[in-house]
């Protein structure tokens, strides 16, 4: 089994090439858009800049499929499709508008469902390997935090920017990741409070973060720009009492997964051991905590999938997933689970279900890992 997977992994390193070009396709041909768009006499502008928003909304989905090497089958159904889809776009290129629109814009929607469809189609799982990282934007001083939102519809693609683990109130939105890449920002907020860490979360259109210099925790709606809720975590350690090893008030560490939202922190009544709290999302009120006996301040970066917590030793040069706890079973277990630190310090890890992947900020670097996740695959008799 294990020659078969490894046999399979260098296949699917291979399909990622044809991702890469299949993203650098895209980027050409956005270019051109750009110049039909500013044609005002072009009857066709209307037609392509539907598409060009297709293509944009797509182009997020790309990390998305390292995630599904573990069925050959699906993978070179994929590989095909994209490489078609290539071709049919570099044809473009040499002489745009010369391939039939309606049908090219049929088979991206098709290809965009598929991809939804197989996910809907996974269950929660287990962490086997973390791929990657892909670089999306260099920016920012060398702490941070940059995210989406896990439950935000399939045409929500807002990414958020937070620079610097202290002393800093402004937020910063993007439409999607390609305005992000490009810097075209949307829209800036002013915080009420300064955060502490780089720890923040963004869960159905709210942000949530840790107040500086305490350990109450912030819930901001970016819709109405107020304050919905704040709630003192009781006991837990902050500005840098308890923080992860590499320090930046990074005491309070709050997540989302497949199951809720979540805080991760130490307390004194626990001898500096990482604590996992469950929050109710509107109160923040602690629905159930789980007292770990791993110390917090030996550990690097932790994030949450399916209800269990990895710590990393996400500051080492050599990183990798070393100890996990499950809550539903209550227990712990040494991991084995290297990923590649390529800018050698990594101050903000965070999984998003949505997109199946680890958002990190590597030394000011904004990267993404694909994650690769020991699940059950959904049947129509399952209930």
């Amino acid at each position: 089994m294990s020659q078969s997977i490894e046999v399979l992994n260098l296949r699917t390193q291979r399909d990622f090439q044809y991702v890469l070009k299949m993203e650098t396709q895209m980027k050409g041909l956005k270019a051109k858009f750009r110049q039909i768009e500013d044609d005002r006499k072009t009857l066709m502008t209307k037609h392509f800049q539907e598409l060009k928003e297709k293509m944009d909304e797509l182009l997020p989905l790309i990390p998305v499929l390292e995630q599904y090497k573990t069925d050959a089958k699906l993978i070179i159904q994929f590989k095909e499709e994209i490489r078609n889809l290539s071709t049919v776009l570099t044809g473009i290129q040499e002489e745009i508008g010369a391939y039939d629109y309606e049908e090219l814009h049929q088979r991206v929607l098709s290809l965009e469902t598929r991809l939804r469809d197989c996910m809907k189609k996974l269950t929660c799982g287990k962490l086997m390997k973390i791929t990657g990282p892909i670089t999306v934007k260099i920016s920012g001083t060398r702490f941070g935090a940059w995210m989406t939102d896990p439950l935000a519809s399939e045409k929500n693609n807002r990414v958020w920017y937070m620079d610097s683990y202290t002393n800093n109130k402004i937020v910063r939105e993007y439409k999607s990741i390609a305005d992000f890449v490009s810097g075209a920002e949307s829209r800036t907020y002013n915080l009420p409070f300064k955060w502490a860490g780089t720890n923040h979360v963004v869960y159905n259109g709210s942000l949530y973060f840790n107040k500086y210099q305490s350990n109450i925790i912030i819930k901001y709606s970016f819709d109405t720009g107020r304050v919905l809720a704040q709630r003192s975590l009781e006991y837990a350690g902050f500005h840098n009492v308890y923080p992860y090893t590499w320090g930046g008030f990074s005491d309070i560490d709050l997540m989302a997964d497949e199951i809720g939202l979540w805080a991760v922190y130490a307390t004194n009544q626990n001898a500096g051991n990482i604590v996992i709290s469950q929050l109710n999302q509107d109160t923040l009120e602690v629905l159930k905590s789980w007292s770990t006996g791993y110390p917090k301040r030996s550990a690097g970066e932790s994030f949450m999938i399916c209800g269990t917590l990895y710590v990393t030793n996400s500051h080492l040069t050599g990183a990798k997933v070393y100890y996990s706890y499950s809550t539903k079973t209550s227990t712990y277990e040494y991991t084995d689970i290297p990923f590649h630190n390529q800018y050698f310090h990594i101050s903000m890890l965070d999984y998003n279900a949505r997109d199946r992947a680890l958002y990190a900020w590597n030394n000011g670097h904004q990267v993404l890992f694909n994650v690769t996740l020991f699940h059950v695959i959904k049947t129509e008799d399952d209930t």
